[in-house]
């Protein structure tokens, strides 16, 4: 078959490859109310790539009554356009992923027919903002519901008319119900940005995190610090330069910078579809290992800096606090020496913490943690892998005493905070064509298990026939 020519072409090949792989066919879930308001089957809180794709593989189960909701506006959720840096994905352009294994579904598919055979190949790397454009059109050509500029805060549990579990889930229009919450809210899902307590003292005009907004046109002709040294470090490092700031320093804490990618070892079907079955030991064991290591950067980020005669890395020392100068500027305080600068950056990542999260705040304790349930080795203790919550096989919470909060199993957590408990599942690309389907299939599994009575009766009421038999070709005895 050629391939389409254009987006019109692709389109129609998506909606007959989508009805020839649809069986099973039937519906099979009963619209519920909880006093009357009508209760989703599945709430999925995120509309960037995961919320997404979680939200067409649960339409392909016949999950058909949910809703996706995103705090930003249409074409703003996630890194792309906002907090991500880079000028291109840093996977490599022929991964597959939200396509759910429809090549017609695929980047490449969606690329050639709309900018040609020969633009496709001679990509390297995936521009971030095609990527945004990709997903945008999946979420369209597959009919996912997308509510956005809203915002969702407290879950507290709820019951339907009929007895079954439910949720509320508080958002900024109004309490919405859901039999199952998905939070797909990536790096936030289940703690917040983090900078050391010093830096985040200082003035805000002083600092930010690298996934804070940045007026980077103000940084030109300042001098600009930069702690960390992974690839998100490095992006905001460029950003400064590209800008104009008269110098930029990047401080790494390490004596040598992380320039192995173990993500890329990781990339194979055994890892990650299997690590969630092991033992915790051995979660643990790879786990730390790789979050120890921290994400290598890769070397065209590298190039983006270096290019800059103004660029310099400091390796072997971290910053051990900060203040405002007498001049106005910030004082930062190493292990060798003080260093001034006009403005700081810290891509310092995320800390666990469900207590600052909104959706999880109100039962933040009942949550069970890595560190509540395995005690590693002394010589591979971390306290903060430690604090990453400990999740059951379908990406729902476990609770840390049995029976403080038997109802948080039907929220499922598909961010960055499923990394000990799954690997990299909820926030990578490389992972999704297998993370996906066992987190839809988790969320099905809850929703038939909890309703077994109903259907049970409805399986004895059955009685559709097949075929009319006549009686006069029945031999009387």
């Amino acid at each position: 078959m050629p391939a389409p020519r254009t987006l019109a072409e692709l389109e129609a090949d998506v909606q007959r490859d989508l009805d020839l792989i649809a069986h099973p066919r039937m519906p099979w879930l009963q619209p519920r109310t909880c006093d009357g308001a009508p209760v989703l089957d599945v709430l999925v809180v995120g509309g960037g790539q995961c919320g997404v794709v979680t939200a067409f593989a649960l339409m392909r189960d016949k999950v058909r009554n949910l809703l996706v909701i995103d705090r930003a506006a249409e074409g703003r959720e996630g890194p792309w356009l906002t907090y991500g840096r880079m000028h291109n994905l840093r996977s490599w352009k022929d991964q597959s992923g939200p396509d759910l294994g429809v090549p017609s579904l695929t980047y490449q598919a969606w690329h050639e027919a709309r900018y040609g055979r020969a633009s496709w190949d001679a990509l390297r790397y995936i521009p971030k903002e095609y990527w945004n454009d990709y997903l945008l059109w999946l979420r369209r050509v597959v009919g996912v519901p997308v509510r956005n500029g809203v915002e969702a805060g407290r879950i507290t549990p709820a019951r339907t008319d009929d007895g079954l579990p439910c949720l509320r889930v508080e958002t900024s229009t109004g309490p919405m119900l859901a039999r199952k919450v998905v939070l797909a809210t990536g790096q936030e899902d289940a703690g917040f940005w983090w900078m050391p307590d010093f830096v985040t003292a200082l003035p805000a005009h002083l600092r930010a995190h690298a996934a804070d907004p940045i007026d980077f046109a103000a940084l030109r002709g300042k001098v600009v610090a930069v702690l960390g040294a992974g690839a998100s470090a490095f992006d905001n490092a460029a950003m400064a330069l590209e800008a104009g700031a008269s110098a930029v320093h990047l401080f790494c804490r390490r004596a040598e910078p992380m320039v192995v990618q173990p993500y890329r070892w990781l990339t194979f079907a055994g890892f990650m579809r299997h690590l969630h079955e092991m033992p915790d030991e051995w979660r643990w064991r790879f786990m730390s290992h790789v979050l120890g290591l921290r994400e290598g950067f890769p070397p065209d980020t590298y190039a983006r800096v270096t290019r800059f005669p103004h660029f310099t890395m400091h390796v072997g020392r971290p910053w051990t606090d900060a203040r405002v100068g007498a001049d106005g500027r910030t004082i930062i305080a190493t292990e060798r020496g003080e260093f001034g600068a006009d403005f700081l950056i810290c891509g310092t990542g995320v800390k666990m913490d469900p207590a600052r999260v909104p959706c999880l705040a109100g039962f933040a304790d009942a949550i069970a943690r890595w560190q509540d349930r395995y005690t590693p080795p002394a010589e591979e203790a971390n306290t903060r892998l430690g604090e990453f919550p400990y999740l059951a096989p379908d990406y729902s919470f476990v609770e840390r005493e049995a029976g403080q909060a038997p109802w948080i199993r039907d929220i499922h957590l598909f961010g960055i905070g499923t990394t000990m408990s799954f690997g990299p599942a909820g926030a990578s690309i490389n992972a999704m064509g297998m993370a996906v389907p066992r987190l839809a299939a988790g969320v099905t599994r809850g929703l038939f298990e909890s309703d077994l009575p109903a259907f049970y009766a409805t399986l004895r009421a059955y009685d559709v026939k097949q075929v009319e038999l006549d009686p006069a070709r029945i031999a009387a005895e």
